[in-house]
């Protein structure tokens, strides 16, 4: 089964390892074709603690990491999250 990858912002990184991230969706209404925000928080697994408040991620399924924890960030600001900085500077 493919895992399923979000994006969203970070809205909380006070835990160690771990980040709060907000997803925002569109969808349409049922019955009133009306287009409406919907919006959801998933706790994400940071190794490193890089991300900071404010940052856009993308985040991808895994196995339970913990009780809640079950997303791992792939991505900050559009550069992976598992390769060097250097590395990612040098290619573009």
């Amino acid at each position: 089964m493919p895992r399923r990858v979000l994006s969203g912002q970070v809205t909380s990184d006070k835990m160690d390892k771990t980040i709060t991230v907000l997803v925002n969706r569109r969808v349409m209404h049922p019955l009133y074709k009306k287009f409406i925000r919907l919006s959801k928080k998933y706790a994400a697994h940071d190794e490193v603690n890089l991300c900071k408040v404010g940052d856009t991620v993308r985040i991808e399924e895994c196995r339970p990491i913990s009780k809640r924890k079950t997303w791992v960030v792939i991505e900050r600001n559009g550069q992976p999250v598992g390769a060097p900085a250097e590395a990612a500077t040098n290619e573009a």
